[in-house]
């Protein structure tokens, strides 16, 4: 489901820049498109098609946006903070520091009897 929906995002987000290359250039912009569409639209008419075509596929690129970000929590399984609640990650109220982790670090830890010598 998610692949499918990617590919779809991708086409959307591609027909959008190609969409938005199309308009008319008003004072600088990138668009390349002449406004005028031949016969079958008037230079008013191709600019309310494309306007509203990119809104169309602008509210779908959006739409795809947001379902691909649910499907990722969903299948990660994480939850919010506020799920979890921010008062049970706070210090204790005695105000005592954490106590050290038991075992063994993640790091190595260094015997002072022996030099460091640096590698290059």
């Amino acid at each position: 489901m998610q692949s499918v929906l990617l590919a779809v995002h991708l086409v959307v987000a591609l027909a959008l820049i190609g969409l938005v290359m199309l308009q008319r250039s008003e004072g600088g912009a990138l668009g390349i498109g002449g406004g005028g569409g031949g016969n079958l639209f008037s230079s008013r008419g191709v600019g309310n098609t494309l306007t509203r075509a990119t809104a169309i596929l602008a509210a779908c690129f959006f739409a795809t946006s947001v379902a691909l970000t649910m499907l990722a929590n969903h299948k990660s399984g994480t939850t919010s903070i506020i799920d979890t609640g921010a008062a049970s990650q706070t210090a204790p109220a005695g105000g005592t520091a954490p106590a050290a982790p038991s075992g063994e670090g993640l790091l190595p830890k260094l015997d002072p009897s022996k030099p460091v010598v640096p590698t290059n």
